[in-house]
């Protein structure tokens, strides 16, 4: 089995379904042992963890909702107990209201609030514990990935808050490159449309982007998860989006 990351610790945010579920495997498959963070998602959370315990990895699931602060630093409070150090973090999880981008009135206060708590916020709280901690633990370079978007380049999306908040994960991630380095690195990897259970039903938008991508096919949660990977196996990169879109952003 490879090893690329034995003896490193990485906590997933979202890690009990799509994205957070293939990500925290690939990295227990090479290595690590994973922190499942997950919300509401207990079942799923709890079954990653035990398929990564049977790699022969270490593997807890720790509820924490990202937008509460409090919640996140009691999260890595107990890694810090049961693992002693944190080398990666991947900021996965994230939320979103579907309302038409022409719909503004339905865009109501409470949606936008919901949205940035979860997806900004809740980076922005995530990767503030992390780098504590990672700066108390390890004796490699920490690093931070964030799961953006290609609506922050774009606006389109499923909301005009969504692609806002996916906007400011992008800002927050150069931000953080330059505040933190050089001993942590922070990336993004920016999917397009991912098969996730997001979309279950959707076929009326998925199926456009489908045919508008050169690829002729939609991202796969392994697709996006190989891309985190890549970006954590190379010491030299801080501060970039991999588009993981399958050319999509060539069709807008």
């Amino acid at each position: 089995m490879p090893t690329d990351f034995e003896n490193q610790v990485a906590l997933v945010t979202g890690g009990g379904t799509g994205i957070g579920r293939s990500t925290a495997m690939l990295f227990a498959e090479h290595g690590a042992d994973v922190i499942v963070n997950f919300s509401r998602s207990r079942d799923e959370a709890n079954e990653v963890a035990a398929k990564i315990q049977g790699l022969g990895r270490n593997a807890m699931a720790i509820q924490a909702d990202v937008s509460d602060d409090q919640a996140v630093r009691q999260m890595f409070a107990r890694a810090a107990e049961e693992f002693g150090r944190l080398d990666i973090l991947v900021n996965n999880a994230g939320m979103t209201h579907s309302v038409p981008a022409t719909d503004l009135e339905q865009l109501t206060e409470e949606k936008w609030d919901e949205v940035f708590a979860v997806n900004v916020k809740g980076t922005f709280f995530c990767s503030r514990a992390a780098v504590e901690l990672m700066r108390k633990s390890t004796e490699v370079s920490g690093q931070i990935i964030n799961v953006s978007s290609i609506a922050a380049t774009t606006g389109l999306g499923s909301s005009i808050a969504y692609a806002a908040s996916k906007a400011a994960i992008s800002n927050i991630t150069k931000a953080m490159a330059v505040s933190q380095a050089p001993e942590i690195r922070v990336n993004e990897v920016a999917p397009g449309v991912v098969m996730t259970r997001w979309v279950e039903g959707w076929e009326q938008y998925t199926e456009p982007h489908r045919e508008q991508t050169p690829l002729k096919r939609l991202a796969t949660p392994d697709d996006v998860a190989k891309a985190i990977y890549s970006i954590a196996m190379n010491p030299f990169v801080t501060g970039q989006s991999l588009m993981v879109d399958g050319g999509r952003l060539l069709n807008v």
